[in-house]
């Protein structure tokens, strides 16, 4: 299957939409078995394997985190969170057809309600895909939030 630029912002669409209405499940399964769900902790960090991340999770802990944010139990969701994405267009950084990989990147706001508490973080993300299987697959993707060396409180959710 021939992929376009437009199915490369469509799935950066998608994938903001599957997370603001926690289907969390479907959104786990843009991503290959060996994929990161990375936010750095510093600007310009090099990699989240010999660095403190914010979050630096494999298919495992994003699996873990989902099945919390199902609990009923979970204390940490009563109330439940619910989140907001506002991207701005995003914009083909890497089209290597021949290597089968692509990169884009989005420019957001993304806001997290519980409760009467909001909290706001603004950035810039960076989805490395590849096409597997005939369907489009992250194996990255990168959270580099404008304030992210500041102490933040806990995302519950996913940016």
């Amino acid at each position: 299957m021939a992929i376009s630029k437009q199915d490369l912002i469509d799935f950066v669409v998608l994938e903001a939409r599957l997370l603001d209405a926690k289907r969390y499940e479907e959104w786990n399964a843009l991503f290959t078995d060996d994929a990161v769900y990375w936010v750095p902790l510093v600007p310009d960090q090099d990699d989240g394997i010999n660095h403190t991340s914010h979050l630096y999770e494999d298919k495992l802990l994003r699996e873990l985190r989902i099945e919390r944010l199902k609990s009923p139990r979970a204390f940490s969701q009563q109330p439940p969170s619910r989140a907001h994405h506002l991207l701005q267009t995003p914009t083909v950084e890497t089209f290597d057809e021949a290597g089968n990989r692509y990169v884009v990147r989005s420019e957001f706001h993304y806001t997290e309600s519980q409760g009467d508490a909001m909290q706001f973080y603004v950035g810039t993300c960076f989805h490395h895909l590849t096409q597997q299987g005939g369907a489009l697959k992250m194996t990255l993707k990168r959270v580099n939030l404008l304030n992210c060396d500041a102490a933040l409180p806990a995302v519950q959710l996913f940016i």
